[in-house]
This record gives C-alpha cells, sequence and structure tokens, in this order.
C-alpha cells in the first residue's frame, strides 16, 4: 500500500484589494460591524474582463505549485478541481486547466462540495494515489464569489463575508509511511442543504427561462444570489468542527496535544477561534487568514495552506490538520504527518 503526501503547494488572489470602508459605500456596514461577526478586514476582487476567472487562476496557483514540486507538467496524471463558481455551468473548470497547463489528455474532475471542497478532493486524491491508479495528481480550489453577490444592502449578510482567490496542491506517490496524509474523514446532511445554499439557475426549481421570465414581469428574484441562515450555520459548524477533527484524531491515536498545525476552512474567525479555544491551541498551532482575504470556500484551505508553508509554521514532521464545514451540511478533515 502507498502513502501519499503533498510535495507542492501554490496560491493565488487578485491585485484589486476591497476593504470594508470600500463597501461600506455601495451598502448600509461599516468596518466594525463586519469585523465583530466575521473577523474580515479586507478581501480580494477580481477585475471582470481580465484572466482571473475561476480556471485562470487555479491556473496560476497550480503553476506555482508544480514548480515547487519539482517536477514537469507532463508528470501530472490527474487533476481534481474543487469549485462552486465555474466558468462555465458546464463543462467545469478541471477540463480548462489541463488546456491552459498544455497536459497530456489526463482525466480532469470537478468537485462540487463548496467550502469542504479542497477537503473532499485531497481525499479523492489520497485514495487514487494508495491505490497505485496514479502517482502525481494536481488538486486545484478555487472561487470567484464577487461576480454573482448582491451588494446591496439587501445581500449585505452574505456578500461581506466572501472573497476570491485559489489555491493548489501536488500530491505525489510515496512508500515512505512515517510521512504523508494518514485519513480523511467525510460527513453529509442534506437535510440542511437549503440553509446554505443557491437555488438558481438549477434543473429542480428555478431554472433560466424562470428567472428571465419574472425580471420580465418586473418582479424581483434574489433566487440567484447565494443564501446563508447565519446563526444556523454557525451552530451547526462548531460541533461538526469539533466532532470531525477527534475522529480523525481518534483514527490515529493521536490526542489534542499532537496537533502542530490546524488548518481549518476560512468561514468566520469566530468559528475557528472557538475552536482553537475548546482544542486549548496555542495561536501557533492555528493559522488564519480570513482577515486578508474573507471565505474563498474551496480555495480558503488552500492558500491558508500555503502560506503558513510559505511562512516556516509547517515543519518535516509536523502533524497537520485540515479541517472544514459548509454548504450541503458537508464537512470533513484530513490528518497529515508533513
Amino acid at each position: 500500500m502507498y502513502t501519499s503526501r503533498i510535495i507542492g503547494l501554490g496560491h493565488y488572489v487578485p491585485d484589486n484589494v476591497v476593504t470594508n470602508d470600500d463597501l461600506s459605500k455601495i451598502m448600509d456596514t461599516n468596518d466594525a460591524w463586519i469585523q465583530e461577526r466575521t473577523g474580515i478586514k479586507e478581501r480580494r476582487f477580481a477585475v471582470k474582463g481580465t484572466e482571473d476567472t475561476t480556471s485562470g487562476m487555479g491556473v496560476k496557483a497550480a503553476k506555482i505549485a508544480i514548480e515547487r514540486a519539482g517536477i514537469d507538467k507532463d508528470d501530472i496524471d490527474f487533476i481534481i478541481f474543487a469549485t462552486l463558481s465555474p466558468d462555465y455551468y458546464f463543462p467545469g473548470p478541471g477540463v480548462m486547466v489541463q488546456k491552459e497547463l498544455d497536459i497530456k489528455t489526463v482525466g480532469a474532475l470537478d468537485v462540487r462540495n463548496q467550502c469542504s471542497g479542497f477537503v473532499y478532493a485531497i481525499s479523492v486524491a489520497d485514495q487514487f494515489i494508495k491505490t497505485g491508479m496514479y502517482k502525481n495528481i494536481l488538486v486545484i480550489g478555487s472561487e470567484l464569489h464577487s461576480h454573482g453577490l448582491d451588494m446591496t444592502t439587501r445581500g449585505r449578510a452574505v456578500s461581506v463575508i466572501f472573497g476570491d482567490g485559489a489555491g493548489a496542491a501536488v500530491l505525489t506517490r510515496s512508500e515512505d509511511d512515517s510521512r504523508g496524509i494518514l485519513s480523511s474523514h467525510l460527513h453529509s446532511q442534506g437535510e440542511h442543504a437549503e440553509e446554505l445554499s443557491l437555488i438558481a439557475p438549477g434543473m429542480g426549481k428555478r431554472w433560466v427561462n424562470d428567472i428571465i421570465k419574472d425580471l420580465d414581469n418586473g418582479e424581483e428574484d434574489t433566487s440567484y444570489f447565494p443564501y446563508m441562515n447565519g446563526q444556523f450555520v454557525f451552530k451547526n459548524a462548531v460541533v461538526r468542527f469539533s466532532e470531525v477533527i477527534m475522529e480523525g484524531l481518534l483514527k490515529n491515536g493521536l490526542k489534542k496535544e499532537d496537533i502542530d498545525m490546524l488548518i481549518p476552512h476560512q468561514a468566520n474567525l469566530r468559528i475557528a477561534q472557538f475552536i482553537q479555544k475548546k482544542f486549548g491551541l496555542g495561536d501557533d498551532q492555528v493559522y488564519n487568514n480570513i482577515m486578508r482575504y474573507g471565505n474563498t470556500t474551496a480555495a480558503s484551505i488552500p492558500i491558508a495552506l500555503t502560506e503558513a508553508w510559505e511562512e516556516g509554521k509547517i515543519k518535516e514532521g509536523d502533524t497537520v490538520v485540515l479541517a472544514a464545514f459548509g454548504s450541503g451540511f458537508t464537512w470533513g478533515s484530513v490528518i497529515m504527518k508533513w
């Protein structure tokens, strides 16, 4: 049985910085209100008409990860792309990355698990490698939220939270079982699907024709903007984060004290702080960057993981935990030895 380990990381965020004060000019909000509830100070928004599309940002992050991995792009055997904001309704952005990187005709898989997308994608890559099917897998999380948010006072509870960006990792096969991914743990609870969702366009309830008809009739329609029941999501998140982290630790005979670095999905700084306190972790054991980038959904963990590694906060032999919770509800964790 092989093991898989990360050998290259990269991230990319647009140059365009949007502060809380910038948002206060277009909606009824302010810096104190946003920071108190989310911990966010600023985020990055892609400029329309540039190369900063979902797949475009993913490609930029991937190039960095591949270079750092010390392999050639043609050594990539498979691509997994996690996002909720693809360039097209279909096809997914995985094939766009294959095209833009000019990689031979390898398989490309898209993962639609929103905030837990990167954790799910890493889990899939890990299994493909452990079974011997592939040797080098490129995993990307990328999101372009800003072009689809309700940037008015009506939508402020959601719109102030999100930002754009991408992160990427290269996983490779290894026979050294003292390093790499130890286990992954995935869960879902579909009964709460509409508590954090974007309903339209969707085949089941409201398709494009329905939206156009209502707009032509002068009716107000918010079904194509994301909705979040904030308090309900928060309450579930803190419970599921704790459960799935403990599940991973127990699976590997580890204790809370064994965590060297926790990289939580950057949904809300208050959630991360709650988990940090519950697990008794110091500031040097948890990495947060939501204050600079907002919630970048599937991109949040790979961006944070890359920055933590770049800053020397993750060292060889460290026990690193990735954990995420989000729309679906879906949640998961990955335990690895760096």
